[in-house]
Formats: C-alpha cells, sequence, structure tokens
C-alpha cells in the first residue's frame, strides 16, 4: 500500500491574529491540524523564514505598499509586510500546534532575491526545496496538505505536488485563506482544475 504524509504549511504565529501578516481565523485551524497530526504516520512541516530586508517585503522597495505588485526577475510578485523573519517570535510555530512528531521541517523564503510560497520550489518554480526527492526515497507518494494560507502557501504546494507526480489532497477544514482580489476562488479552482482532491 502506498505510504501517505501530512504537509502543514507554515502554521507560524505570524500567519495568525495578532501577526505580521495575519490570516483571518488562522488560529481558529490548530485543534483540527492537530487531529491531523495524531492521524498521521508521517508529518512534514513547512516553516516561512525570511532574512530580513527580504526582496519580498514592501519595505524593501521605496514607495510601495504590502499587498502591491512588483516585477521580479522570475516574474510578479506580491509585496508583503516584514513577517516570519529568521529566529523571531513571528516565525515560531503556533504554541498550540503539536508538532513534534513531524519528521522533517522544510524552512522556505531564506534567499533574500527570491521568494517561495511552495514546499516544493521557489517562486521561480525552478529551484527545489528537496521535498520531492525525500518523499520519493521514503516511498511517500500520496500527500494531504493544510494549514495556511490556502489560496498561497497551500495551493502553490499543492499544484506542485500534483506535478510532481504525487496523489494529493487539501483539507479545507484545516486551512484558512487571506483572499487577496478573488484570489481564494481563483486558487481553488487551478487545484480543482490541476486534479487536487478538496476534501
Amino acid at each position: 500500500m502506498a505510504e501517505d504524509a501530512l504537509i502543514v504549511i507554515d502554521m507560524q504565529n505570524d500567519f495568525c491574529p495578532g501577526g505580521a501578516l495575519a490570516v483571518e481565523g488562522g488560529d481558529e485551524i490548530v485543534p483540527t491540524v492537530n487531529r491531523l497530526i495524531e492521524q498521521s504516520r508521517h508529518v512534514i512541516l513547512t516553516q516561512d523564514w525570511h532574512p530580513a530586508g527580504h526582496s519580498s517585503f514592501a519595505s524593501s522597495h521605496p514607495g510601495k505598499a504590502p499587498f502591491q505588485m512588483v516585477t521580479m526577475p522570475y516574474g510578479e510578485q506580491t509585496l508583503w509586510p516584514d513577517h516570519c523573519i529568521q529566529g523571531s517570535p513571528g516565525a515560531d510555530f503556533h504554541p498550540g500546534l503539536r508538532w513534534t512528531t513531524a519528521e522533517l521541517v522544510v524552512r522556505k523564503g531564506f534567499r533574500a532575491e527570491i521568494d517561495s510560497y511552495s514546499a516544493f520550489f521557489e517562486n521561480d518554480h525552478r529551484t527545489p526545496t528537496g521535498l520531492a526527492g525525500y518523499l520519493r526515497e521514503r516511498s511517500i507518494s500520496k500527500v494531504s496538505l493544510c494549514g495556511l494560507a490556502t489560496d498561497f502557501c497551500v495551493a502553490f504546494s499543492a499544484l506542485d505536488a500534483v506535478a510532481q507526480g504525487f496523489s494529493t489532497s487539501v483539507v479545507l477544514d484545516a486551512c484558512r485563506g487571506i483572499d487577496l482580489n478573488g484570489s481564494l476562488a481563483a486558487m481553488t479552482r487551478r487545484m480543482r482544475d490541476a486534479g487536487v482532491q478538496l476534501i
């Protein structure tokens, strides 16, 4: 039988209410995520892990505000408030998250010049995190995703998982979205069209 893994995306303080880039209701999913962790044989977490002054921060672009778009060498990039800075309390996992059984923590966004939404690739869609290789070496062929935010890091991770050949599902009750300019509906549609099972 194929092995399967749970991938918990960016359940960090800065993405929860009171954080620098809070997702509405982001903390509400912690009990549901914990139940999924308890039920899963293999658990992997991702952690946004930006150096100070990261190129995706609006503060790094004079005259620009958070949520505006800029063109980077790798394409269009949304600018964000400073968040999940390496070693800061905001980058820590939510204190209620029971994550100690996790076998792997994938840190992403640590390259100053490029942002990273997906658990599998940086935003250039070419630079791998190594997660796909890790899963294959562990004979894991099926992944379920949950966490924050549905329409950004969860969705891009799910799309890349399918593209890498993994059977992929997203547990919507264990996700919350940002919904920036209709992004939640658009990314939900993209996931469904790509073959991601939304449960």
